[in-house]
């Protein structure tokens, strides 16, 4: 896939996102805030026997923040919360297919902060450093 399908196809999850609807029923939330572009994104999530059961998302910001949080979404259900704890920046620009920049790299992994978040919230954990550095 060229760069340009992977821009369009990040464009269409953020034209159209997957899982963008609050859950109130949830066993773990965090919310993250873009403070240089403005980019605000809530990620829900519940989990069975160890695996994310169900992920959802919340906010607004730009086609790369909501487009990646969509895919995320949909890229994580049925993982291992361990799992979720290990990805990084790696991960993001595996799932979207492009490199975003030094520019726009918050953008890329907003979604990804809060959902590791979520599971150290959940796990009662402390964030480790790769988490806090995205």
């Amino acid at each position: 896939m060229g760069l340009d399908l992977y821009a369009e196809d990040l464009v269409a999850n953020y034209e159209h996102p997957h899982n963008k609807k609050n859950m109130p029923d949830c066993d773990s939330s965090s919310h993250e805030y873009n403070t240089t572009c403005g980019d605000d994104i809530t990620v829900y999530i519940k989990v069975k026997e160890g695996k994310i059961a169900d992920v959802s998302f919340d906010g607004s910001g730009c086609a790369i923040s909501v487009g990646t949080a969509s895919k995320l979404t949909d890229a994580i259900k049925g993982r291992s919360t361990s799992e979720i704890e290990d990805l990084g920046f790696d991960f993001i620009v595996g799932l979207i297919g492009i490199d975003p920049g030094p520019a726009r790299t918050k953008c890329a992994t907003i979604s990804l902060k809060a959902l590791k978040h979520a599971v150290f919230i959940y796990e009662h954990k402390k964030p480790d450093g790769k988490t806090e550095s995205l």
